[in-house]
């Protein structure tokens, strides 16, 4: 079995629809299926990303249900140590909005409303593989996190030389 940080890897851009429906790549969606022979999936708010300039990227985070069911385990067992105010954070902004979904046979997924405005998908998206789980970011978005993650590089940096990087 593979191991769940290296389910998803890539990134597609698509399209969203009037109605708020998309077709997951079907890499992304075989590997949901083939990890847990389940079509289901959770999709929720993802961290937020700083921009740099005072300004947060919202998107969304989807996770295959067995992975998703440890990490709401991790959260409201408080794994991380977080203060009381930073783990009422979390339960509010990633396990509350969170919505289990499947996609149709086609791979279309009808992205919940609240969770659509959240992350103001409108027309042109992308999905990024992240390891246990894939992201949503609108097109946008998507540009100015990857503009933030260049600030954010480690130039000249010997832990890149270390990863061969």
């Amino acid at each position: 079995m593979t191991e769940a940080i290296d389910i998803f890897g890539g990134e597609t851009p698509s399209t969203i629809d009037g109605k708020g429906r998309t077709c997951i790549p079907a890499k992304f969606r075989d590997a949901l299926v083939g990890l847990s022979g389940d079509a289901r999936f959770i999709i929720t708010k993802a961290a937020p990303v700083d921009l740099g300039d005072g300004t947060f990227g919202r998107g969304l985070s989807v996770y295959p249900l067995d992975a998703w069911s440890g990490i709401k385990k991790k959260i409201l067992a408080n794994e991380g140590g977080f203060t009381s105010a930073q783990l009422n954070s979390i339960k509010r902004q990633i396990i509350n909005p969170a919505e289990e979904c499947s996609a149709d046979k086609l791979g279309r997924v009808l992205i919940p409303s609240a969770l659509r405005l959240h992350a103001e998908l409108e027309r042109d998206i992308w999905f990024a593989g992240m390891g246990q789980r894939f992201d949503i970011w609108s097109k946008g978005t998507y540009s100015r996190i990857n503009a933030q993650d260049e600030k954010n590089f480690p130039l000249d940096s010997e832990a890149l030389a270390v990863l061969g990087i």
